[in-house]
């Protein structure tokens, strides 16, 4: 359907629901609905561990570490948050969790569950060890600046997810920075004064118009008009015969031996690593309201399989 608008956001790897505007003035007004916190939302997610059985609030402000790698965290002199949580079953190790952001802070459900330490189960960047030995829980990020969160984990996530990491095994490769040859510069082209007086008498302050008449084609003239309106006959060639589409011959191809990226084994992203257990299921404005269907590991007896 064509016209279609934005009102809201996901994060990349979240699936559910995504609101489209099919008019100018309707998107405006549900915009607006969610910028003044007049829209309920609601989220499950699947959790480690055994959740509370209570209804859990959270009201730990966050700050944003880094807008530029995209992670935020709990912390004193962030912004004001409030996140309620309500389990709605457990299997025995996860939780599947129902999740009430009211207000709008970037990953602020997984970061507020990073928090109380039941991190979403197969969220890639807040339930990992670089934000310290118990995962953030509490606050705690093992003493950690902001810059050296930022620089671990740009430094992790080259190693596991573009470097060839393979079920733990390493399959970097050292590449020594590349060397580059220095050149002389280039030579500038000799110029025929002659010819270049000739072209500028010719061509200088011209407007050039081709003519479109057939008999001037044929016979290899076109005509030059200039700002007086004088014309001038150029003689050009017209027995050139464009030379045709040849196949591709990958014998021809060549490469660079110090390209860096040729050296480099990347690898390709698994099922799982394209989705994560975190779902939008409702949004409900003053006067309307949607859902999805829950996903599969939404289901109270659901079991991760073991790769």
């Amino acid at each position: 359907m064509r016209g279609l608008r934005t009102i809201h956001r996901l994060d990349r790897l979240t699936s559910g629901l995504l609101l489209f505007g099919r008019s100018p003035e309707r998107t405006k007004t549900m915009e607006q609905q969610i910028r003044n916190r007049q829209v309920q939302k609601e989220y499950v997610c699947r959790v480690e561990g055994e959740f509370p059985s209570s209804q859990v609030d959270c009201h730990e402000p966050i700050h944003v570490v880094s807008f530029k790698i995209g992670v935020s965290k709990v912390h004193p002199n962030g912004k004001q948050c409030y996140t309620t949580f309500q389990r709605l079953s457990y299997n025995g190790k996860t939780s599947v969790v129902l999740a009430k952001p009211h207000t709008g802070r970037m990953h602020q459900i997984r970061v507020h569950l990073q928090y109380l330490g039941y991190p979403i189960v197969n969220d890639p960047l807040y339930n990992h060890t670089v934000f310290g030995p118990s995962k953030g829980r509490g606050g705690d990020f093992g003493g950690k600046s902001d810059e050296d969160l930022i620089r671990d984990l740009i430094s992790i996530h080259n190693a596991e997810n573009w470097l060839g990491v393979l079920d733990g095994e390493v399959e970097v490769r050292m590449v020594e920075k590349p060397v580059v040859e220095e050149r002389p510069p280039p030579k500038k082209p000799e110029i025929d004064v002659k010819n270049e007086v000739k072209c500028e008498k010719t061509l200088s302050n011209v407007n050039c118009r081709i003519s479109e008449s057939s008999r001037d084609i044929k016979e290899g003239r076109v005509t030059v008009a200039t700002q007086t309106a004088e014309e001038e006959e150029v003689e050009f060639e017209t027995n050139f015969i464009p030379k045709p589409l040849e196949t591709f011959d990958p014998s021809l191809m060549s490469h660079d031996p110090n390209c860096h990226e040729c050296k480099v084994s990347y690898r390709d992203p698994k099922p799982g690593d394209l989705v994560m257990y975190l779902h939008a299921w409702k949004y409900k404005g003053p006067d309307w309201s949607f859902e999805t269907e829950l996903p599969k590991w939404a289901s109270s007896d659901w079991a991760e399989c073991e790769d």
